[in-house]
């Protein structure tokens, strides 16, 4: 099945790509636009966009995203405005905000959207608990991937192969749910 993937991520694009093409699905980028709505969790926003773009390109199948980072010791933020602070303080400003305190657990979150040909709906969850790095680390992945360290690993996602990457992060669950739920494409 072809999927076209709603975003201007180009690393969005690979990671689906990679996980997704093994199986016989082709990923696609879509030059597609939907509003992104401000809510209390990932989920909604999700279910936002996919009830917008099934009002306006019926008959593709679709797919979206929002993933967010889950700091601990800073109460959740940046959560669901991942982006926004990405945009306006970055990884550099996460780090400064938690200083040299010791507590430095997150959680990756990623909610991934799914619109059928026929209008039906899903959504697939994955999440990855870790903890932020003291200092940027990596030349690989994007986002908050140079400050995040997956639980069991003394690497940045930065650090790490798009494989290894993937078999590990939020968004490699959230995309090994949806391969079983698509089935073999092949």
């Amino acid at each position: 099945m072809e999927l076209g993937l709603v975003t201007s991520n180009a690393g969005k694009v690979r990671e689906l790509a990679a996980a997704l093409e093994p199986v016989g699905h082709t990923v696609a980028q879509r030059a597609l636009e939907y509003p992104e709505v401000q809510a209390p969790t990932l989920a909604a926003v999700v279910e936002f966009g996919l009830e917008w773009l099934a009002q306006r390109h019926s008959g593709q199948a679709l797919l979206i995203d929002d993933a967010g980072l889950f700091v601990d010791a800073l109460g959740g933020f940046p959560g669901v405005y991942s982006r926004y602070a990405y945009d306006t303080i970055g990884p550099t400003g996460v780090l400064a905000l938690l200083g040299d305190g010791e507590a430095r657990s997150a959680e990756f979150r990623c909610v991934l959207g799914l619109l059928l040909p026929d209008g039906g709906r899903r959504q697939f969850r994955g999440s990855c608990r870790g903890r932020i790095a003291r200092e940027p680390r990596g030349d690989g992945g994007f986002g908050y991937d140079p400050v995040f360290v997956p639980a069991g690993d003394v690497r940045t996602f930065a650090e790490l192969p798009l494989a290894e990457k993937n078999a590990l992060s939020h968004r490699g669950r959230a995309l090994a749910a949806l391969v079983v739920f698509l089935g073999d494409g092949g």
